[in-house]
């Protein structure tokens, strides 16, 4: 819920679309983790299998791990033409 400012305005800062938003906590983060390392040797396990039978979703994902994903680039060639008008200044009184 979002709280006010002695001033009677909201404080953005206090506001979420969700009561549960933002990162979760260190110990529910800490939890995950250690429920998920005993299954490690089995997750490396299946990505080499997969590597072994050549499926293409795992040797992308070896290699984006592995070497990082590649940055999108764009090569952007523009030319800029300035024409600017001769004034001829004698002729003003």
């Amino acid at each position: 819920m979002a709280k006010l400012k002695k001033d009677g305005t909201i404080d953005k800062r206090t506001i979420t679309k969700n009561r549960n938003g933002g990162r979760a906590s260190k110990a529910k983060e800490q939890n995950l983790i250690e429920k998920l390392t005993p299954l490690e040797p089995k997750a490396y396990k299946a990505l080499e299998d997969a590597l072994d039978e050549g499926e293409s979703w795992a040797v992308k994902m070896y290699f984006e791990y592995v070497n990082g994903k590649p940055h999108q680039s764009q090569t952007i060639d523009q030319k800029t033409t300035l024409t600017i008008p001769t004034v001829d200044m004698s002729k003003w009184k």
